[in-house]
């Protein structure tokens, strides 16, 4: 079974791309807008409520009551399987919620692992032991918390990160399985009408506005049994095992992707959506309706297309007499730069070449330096001034022969380079020095 990219495990869109949940969701916004202004005044009663009651059954459930009014459902299943002499839950994590909602069920607590400590961080309900930056201090404190006989459970989410619960896990850290030999795996789905339950890069504002907004949002927890880690096992095996486990009662995949590869992930998106926007600029109005939807910005355009389109503006940039429409769609079978360009200069596509005016404000290989395929452009230093101005060429031919296949590929590299040189030069006003022995020549 194919393993899904890290792009899979989230959301990137808010409102849905069925046009008629749209419309439906278009037509509940005057209603939707009254209750959300209702249910923030609710929930600060709520927040006054679950403050001034001492924590015990009695709060749980007045206040899970209260949290009917805001449009938070919560169910549970398999409450046998619950072992109250375990003090660590591991659960997998899709909302900024998930803590409070398994709150509601049994006292347990959840430490904080980032952000700012204070009041915020209080009222949501972390538990704040300090050392955020410096995980085994904070292990530690944990063991130390655990061993505490007054002391709530522990619940603690090994992905570090949320993800839509819908394809599969983020890979489980370790160190939540050093803190307890013994832990409660648990199974938290969520489940929204209209929209996304979570998006990424939401803030947790966001996320409570829109909550308030939707009719209701449904969390269903389900109990699994305990586990224990086994002799001779480590605690890095003994999260791989919790993690098949979870991944197998949810019918996800367990993937290997961290919380650094969603980080890292969303870097490149960011820095690839400006790339996106020129480019569909640049393109006429119907080729703009077709990459993007009415009313999203760039940042809700599905993640694929996003690094499709940066791809093919590489391309664009080395081959820039071959249409953008031609690129992409071998963009999308190949998903490489440097297969797509080998495949158009081989003759493996066909296509109209298209007329390509070269002028100082073209745009050149140089536009975006760190993202060109191949070094095109360094060796600058030694470049003759009669440097062939011929375009790459445009019409390919299939030579029956593989010699004369290579001979006529590397004319065509040859072309290449000595256009992209040209074009590199004409763009900065660059003066190309003349080799050493011929500087002193008239």
């Amino acid at each position: 079974m194919e393993r899904p990219r890290v792009e899979q495990l989230l959301d990137f869109r808010r409102l849905p791309s069925d046009g008629f949940i749209l419309a439906l969701l278009v037509l509940y916004t005057p209603f939707g807008i009254c209750l959300m202004l209702l249910r923030i005044f609710i929930g600060i009663h709520v927040f006054l409520v679950s403050s001034a009651l001492p924590d015990g059954l009695l709060r749980r459930i007045i206040v899970r009551a209260m949290c009917l009014i805001l449009g938070m459902f919560v169910s549970q299943r398999d409450s046998r399987h619950r072992d109250k002499n375990v003090k660590t839950y591991i659960s997998n994590h899709i909302t900024q919620f998930d803590h409070n909602i398994l709150n509601f069920l049994t006292p347990c607590h959840t430490p904080l692992l980032e952000g700012q400590s204070g009041f915020v961080s209080w009222a949501r309900g972390y538990l704040e032991l300090g050392w955020m930056d410096n995980r085994t201090r904070l292990t530690e404190a944990l063991r130390h918390y655990n061993s505490l006989e007054v002391t709530h459970t522990l619940l603690l989410f090994p992905e570090d990160e949320t993800t839509n619960g819908k394809v599969g896990l983020l890979k489980f850290s370790s160190w939540p399985f050093t803190i307890d030999s013994t832990v409660q795996p648990v199974v938290l789905s969520v489940k929204r009408p209209f929209v996304s339950v979570n998006v990424v890069e939401s803030s947790w504002v966001t996320e409570l506005l829109w909550m308030f907004f939707i009719p209701f949002t449904v969390y269903q927890v389900r109990w699994l049994p305990s586990m224990s880690q086994m002799d001779e096992e480590s605690e890095e095996e003994f999260a791989v095992r919790v993690q098949e486990h979870l991944a197998t009662e949810l019918g996800v995949v367990s993937t290997q992707h961290t919380k650094s590869d969603k980080v890292e992930y969303l870097k490149r998106m960011k820095h690839m959506a400006p790339q996106a926007a020129s480019s569909a600029n640049s393109q006429p109005s119907g080729a703009r309706a077709r990459t993007f939807l009415p009313g999203l910005s760039v940042s809700s355009l599905s993640a694929e297309d996003i690094r499709i389109t940066g791809m093919a503006k590489q391309v664009k940039e080395v081959l820039p007499h071959i249409p953008l429409s031609v690129i992409k769609m071998d963009l999308v079978n190949t998903k490489c730069v440097d297969t797509t360009i080998t495949n158009l200069l081989e003759g493996r596509v066909q296509f109209t070449p298209e007329e390509v005016s070269v002028s100082p404000s073209s745009t050149s290989l140089s536009s975006q330096p760190h993202l060109a395929p191949c070094n095109l452009i360094a060796p600058l230093k030694n470049v003759p001034k009669d440097a062939p101005a011929a375009k790459p060429v445009s019409k390919v031919r299939f030579e029956k022969s593989p010699v004369d296949r290579h001979l006529s590929l590397q004319e065509r590299k040859e072309a290449l380079y000595n256009y992209a040189r040209r074009r590199y030069i004409e763009k900065h006003g660059l003066q190309p020095q003349i080799e050493e022995s011929q500087a002193g020549q008239p």
